[in-house]
Formats: structure tokens, sequence, C-alpha cells
């Protein structure tokens, strides 16, 4: 009897999962996902090709001072639909994007309060999107979070491509370890610039990469994150299971909203193939189309800079060494100029001529503005005022003079974290850009962010990020915005968000060096979310060369510079090195020159996370293929075809490769170039150093 009353009761457990599962599939059918409110609490998992790759996970948010929205709910409605548009990008990786989906939005009533949310799924072929929706009702208008609690749960120990669940700070080199392997190796990869505030031992940064041991590929990221805190993962590393974590602000709330509102959707990518990975574009289409009614002034940027060497300590951005300047005080002409300022008229003038002779849109000048005497670190609420130059940088003259010859200046407003004093300032500054014919700004946020308490991803500074790129496209300016929140696709909505840093960049050659595979890592983690101003093109790799104070070494191989023009996406590159240096390797630097930075179309020719890659894109409105490729620690031979080349025509291809004795550390210099003739049918085998690459340039003949 007792055997057939627990048969009964698992049947009647069965019957009601079954009443309260609602299923969605993708256009193509391989991908499902299933929903049900299981005890009350909502529950989804995802399957792949009849494989599970997300088990039960629950769903909801724990609020402070009002009862959570996780527990009691009930489905009362659900509402399907399929959407399928093709748009056309401002700038991106292809000229025409497909947004497919089919949609299922559940509204749930929450049984003891009557308060309603609703949960909105969209079913790509290559992944999910899901977002918690909260309409206007008189149950529920003013909420904060004390945490959002998605879950994802893992079917097994994954290996991961994981940097540690920072509040400030996205630049660390990636580990490479399993699940159950990060508890252990946590505190080794937290780097010095660390946030203040404690965090997970267990927590993780999106867009997190993951492989199972059954090759699937899998990466959790975020879309559209506007008016809400970033997300991290927390994982509990016995049973595989991420949830969410919201970065907190100052008072450790997490969000407050007012209904009608929504959070940004979760996004979980998945393939069994690599390449697929890096050409899904789910997170650009969960954004909302351009907001900007004129958009003919966005234009990509080739760009080099005043920046390396201040970077490698050749030069300064400070005008002087006084260890205290107040600016409304201090008369800079009175003072000793410390004689290394990189910023002034003559340094100037000898990058915009490089730039004029070699083909560059702009040139990036940092410390050209007064106040770097004493901006770091003094938590100084009024630091810059972005509008006064220092006495050597002749504002006027220098604008004037790059105009001349068919060259921009490209501004640059360091905020020091100080979001008070850019705001009260952004209007003037823009303004000015505008007077001088600036068209884009590079901005940073170093330091602790004022006011005191808060993170560079919550919530508050979030929203202070996309007013200044608002601000910014109301005159007319496109925004290259460092040490920001890592992108969440909101280029979309505004294009004049041309680019990001967010990670660790090409500066960290010159801090000690970055992992020779980290180039094959970011693709599938921080570029998910949109580009990244990663700053290539270094050619000497021994930065005791520049500055013999810094004895610092490039983890590359000059070919594997040249690559990353195509591996690293971006609509805004620059060629980071010295011009001495590139006039040293004139024969290579010409990949810089000829290299596209806007797209037709996009390949993945080959890829494996932490271990290379290689891309094949064809220029905006030319009949023009590049190849790039960035190999990580083991070298090996790259072997590709052409087949994405039109069939019947001839090309000529230069290649610039690792020569078979480059390698890294020991010999990054050594690079060959040929030329041959190549068509669709045509295959190439090439040699990969460690830390090494290619670059290819195919033109008709």
């Amino acid at each position: 009897m007792k055997k057939i009353f627990l048969c009964l009761l698992s049947l009647c457990a069965l019957f009601t999962l079954k009443a309260n599962a609602q299923t969605l599939s993708s256009p193509n059918g391989q991908l499902q996902v299933l929903f049900s409110v299981d005890d009350g609490i909502p529950t989804y998992q995802l399957s792949y090709k009849g494989k599970t790759v997300i088990k039960p996970s629950k769903m909801g948010l724990e609020l402070f001072d009002s009862p959570d929205l996780i527990h009691n709910f009930s489905i009362i409605d659900t509402q399907t639909s399929s959407f399928d548009e093709t748009w056309t990008p401002v700038w991106g990786e292809e000229s025409k994007i497909r947004n497919h989906y089919n949609e299922m939005a559940v509204t749930l009533q929450q049984e003891n309060t009557q308060r309603k949310m609703i949960v909105r799924f969209r079913l790509f072929d290559d992944g999910l999107g899901f977002r918690y929706e909260f309409p206007e009702q008189s149950e529920l208008t003013y909420f904060v979070i004390k945490e959002e609690r998605t879950q994802f749960a893992m079917t097994g120990d994954h290996t991961a491509f994981w940097i540690p669940g920072d509040y400030d700070t996205q630049e660390y080199d990636y580990t490479t370890s399993h699940l159950s392997e990060i508890r252990s190796l946590m505190q080794k990869a937290i780097t010095p610039n660390a946030s203040q505030t404690p965090f997970s031992p267990t927590g993780v940064q999106t867009a997190l990469m993951m492989k199972t041991a059954d090759g699937l590929y899998i990466n959790l990221h975020e879309a559209a994150l506007v008016d809400y805190s970033c997300m991290h993962l927390d994982l509990d590393d016995k049973n595989f299971v991420f949830e969410s974590h919201l970065t907190p602000d100052a008072q450790g709330r997490k969000g407050y909203l007012q209904t009608p509102c929504v959070s940004p959707w979760r996004t979980i990518i998945v393939s069994d193939k690599a390449t697929d990975i890096l050409l899904s574009r789910i997170t650009l289409n969960l954004n909302e189309p351009c907001k900007l009614e004129d958009t003919s002034w966005i234009k990509p940027v080739k760009y080099v800079g005043v920046w390396w060497e201040m970077i490698t300590g050749k030069s300064t951005w400070a005008y002087c060494d006084l260890p205290s300047v107040k600016l409304d005080l201090t008369d800079y002409t009175k003072v000793k100029p410390n004689g290394k300022h990189g910023a002034n008229n003559d340094n100037v003038r000898r990058y915009i001529d490089f730039a004029a002779e070699n083909g560059f849109d702009q040139v990036l000048v940092e410390g050209w503005n007064v106040g770097w005497e004493d901006w770091f670190g003094k938590s100084k609420d009024y630091v810059f005022d972005f509008v006064t130059p220092y006495p050597d940088f002749d504002l006027k003259a220098l604008n004037d003079y790059a105009h001349s010859k068919g060259v921009r200046l490209m501004m640059h407003h360091e905020t020091s974290s100080s979001t008070r004093n850019y705001e009260r300032h952004m209007e003037e500054a823009y303004a000015l850009m505008n007077t001088y014919g600036y068209n884009a700004v590079k901005s940073g946020y170093v330091g602790n962010i004022l006011p005191r308490g808060e993170h560079h991803y919550g919530q508050w500074i979030n929203n202070h990020y996309l007013y200044a790129v608002q601000k910014a496209a109301e005159h007319h300016i496109m925004v290259n915005a460092h040490e920001a929140v890592r992108p969440t696709g909101l280029c979309r909505t505004y294009p004049n968000l041309i680019g990001n840093e967010s990670a660790r960049g090409t500066e960290y050659q010159a801090f000690g060096g970055s992992k020779p595979n980290h180039t094959t890592i970011l693709p599938f983690t921080r570029l998910i979310g949109g580009p990244m101003d990663y700053t290539p093109g270094i050619f000497e790799m021994d930065i005791a060369k520049i500055n013999p104070e810094n004895d610092s070494h490039a983890n590359v191989t000059l070919a594997n510079q040249l690559g990353l023009y195509v591996t690293m996406y971006s609509p805004l590159q620059m060629a980071a090195d010295l011009p001495e240096n590139y006039e040293r390797f004139a024969d290579a630097f010409q990949f810089i020159k000829d290299v596209a930075i806007d797209w037709d179309e996009t390949r993945v020719l080959e890829a494996e996370p932490g271990q290379y890659i290689t891309y094949a894109r064809k220029a905006k409105g030319e009949n023009e293929w590049f190849v790039g490729n960035t190999n990580g620690y083991d070298a090996r031979t790259s072997n590709i075809v052409f087949d994405f080349l039109p069939k019947n025509t001839t090309y000529e291809a230069t290649i610039y490769s690792d020569a078979k004795d480059a390698n890294y550390k020991t010999n990054p210099q050594a690079y060959q170039i040929k030329k041959m003739k190549v068509s669709s049918k045509s295959k190439l085998s090439l040699y990969c150093a460690p830390g090494g690459g290619y670059a290819i340039s195919i033109k008709p003949l």
C-alpha cells in the first residue's frame, strides 16, 4: 500500500510539473527551454540537440524590507510569438545582422501579495536571452533589490575561462581551470588593484566562457545593462550551480527600481562549435534599435597617439613634478617643467605628421590638460576641468595644424573616477571639443569611484556612463570609455559608443606583461558584449629599449600584433607603438596601414578558446579581405582554406607570419613576408609560434 501511495504521489507531482511547464523551441528546433513553477518558484532549464545545457535553475529577486519575488508564484498567462528582421548596423563585423527568435512571455502572480512579474524568454538558434519585467501595478511600485537569485545550473565540472568577480576592475589575465578549482585558484588570480570590498571566493565575471567534457561550448553574459547593477556569478562549486550576484552600492543595496521596469537580459550562448560562439549576435539583438536619428557623423577611426611613451614611462602626463597642485590657484607658467611632458607642441606635431604621412584618421593626446600632478589616489572631487591646457600645449594651433594635414586630434578626459566633477564640466568640455573640431573622446575612470563607497559596476555609475554617451551624442561626439563597465551591446542603441577598454589591454605589456594566450580568450569573453579598444601594434617587445627603468617584456610576437587588427574587432583601432618603431619595421607596418576597420562580412575559420583564433573579414564596400590569427602558448600549424573568397576570381595575398625561429619570449621580432596568388580553391598552412600569429591582406588582381 505504501508503494502504491508513493507511486501516486510521484504521478501527481509529474502531472503538476507537466501542467505548469511551458516550452519554447528555437527557430531551427535545436534549442529548447522549459519553464515551470515548482512549489511556487519560477524555474527554467535549457537543452541543445537533446543534450542538457542548463539543469533546472531557480529564478527571482530578493528584496529589502519587502517579501521576496521568488516564492508563491503561479502562472496566470503565457504569450508566444516569433520575430524575424534584418537590420543594418552603423558599423560592425557585418553590414547586415539577422535578428530571428521565438519568444515566450510568462506572466506570474504571487499568491500572498498579488504582485505580478513577467519572465520573457527569447530563444535564438544560437542561444537564449531572458529577463524579468515588472509591469505598472498598485501592489508593486518602488522596490530595492537585496539580490537577484537567477541560477545557471551546470551539468558538470566544466573547463572555464574566468576572471575574479571584482566590482571595480576587469583588468585581469584569464585563468583556465575546472569549476571545482576556482576556489583554490582565486587568491592567485586577484591583482593588487582589486576591489576594496571583498567578493565571493568563487565569484567570477561575465562574459564567462566554458567548455564541457563532451565538447559543448557555453557562454554566460548579460545584454542591455541599463539602470541596473552589473551581474557577476557566484559558484556553488560542489553542485556546479552559478547564481547571479549584483554589484552593491555604498549601502550594500543592489538596485533601486520603480515600475514599470525591466532587468537586463541574461544570456546563454551555446554550440558544439567554438566558431559559432564568436559569430553570435545575441548580445546586440537583445538591445534596443539605434535611438539616434542622424548617425552620419559616426565614423570608424584608425589612430595613433601620445600614449605608449607615457605607459612605458618614457614620458609623463604631468607638466611638472609638484606633489600637489590646485587647479584654481597654480599658475603653471611660474613652475619649472619636468622636461618629460609628452603632450608638448613639438611632440604632438611629430605624431600629427606621422599620422598624415601614413593615412591615420586621428591622434590621441593624453596629458594635455592641467591637473595631472596629483590626479591619482587623492580622492579629490575637483580634479580636472577638461578645458585648460598646459602651457606647452597650444590647443588652437595644434588643432589647426592637424586639420591642415587632414587629421583630427582625439580628446582625452581622464576623470580620476570623480563622476560628479565630470558631470559638472561635461557640457563645457564637449562644447570645447565642438569649437576645435574634435569628434571623439577617450574617457577614463582610473581609481576609486567618487562618491566614495560606490563601485565601477553599480547601478548609479552605470547610469553615469550612459549619461556621458547620451550627452556626447547631442554634440556629435564618439565615446571610447576606459575602466567603465563591461559592454552589453548598448553600442547598437547608441552607436557613438564606438569602443571601450573594460578588460586587460595592451598597456599591461608594459606593466609586467600579459599571458601569451590572453588574446585567444578575449574574443570569447570581453568581446561578446562589444568592441574593445585593445590598442594593439607593439613592435618593440623589450620595453627597456624605450625606458631603461622599465624591464617589462611584451609576451607576443610582431606577427601576432598584426593579426590582432582582425581578431580583436573594433571600429576604433590604434597603432599603439612609437613612430620610430614603426619606421624600423616599415614592411610589417604596411599591414596596419592597409587593414580595414569596418566590415561587410566576417568568418571564423578556426577557433579554440585559450589556444588559437583565425578570422577572415571582408572590408566594408571593398572587394578586399583580411585574415588574422592569434596563437596561444603552443606552437602549431594553422591550416586554412580560402573558400570564403568569391569563385572565379584571383587575388594577391600578402602574408605576414612568424618565422620558424620566432618565439614571444626569445625571438619576438622574427617574421617573414611573402606574396602569393590565391582563389577560393586555395589552401595554406602557416606556422604559428608560441604567443604568435599571422596576418594576411588579400586584394584582387
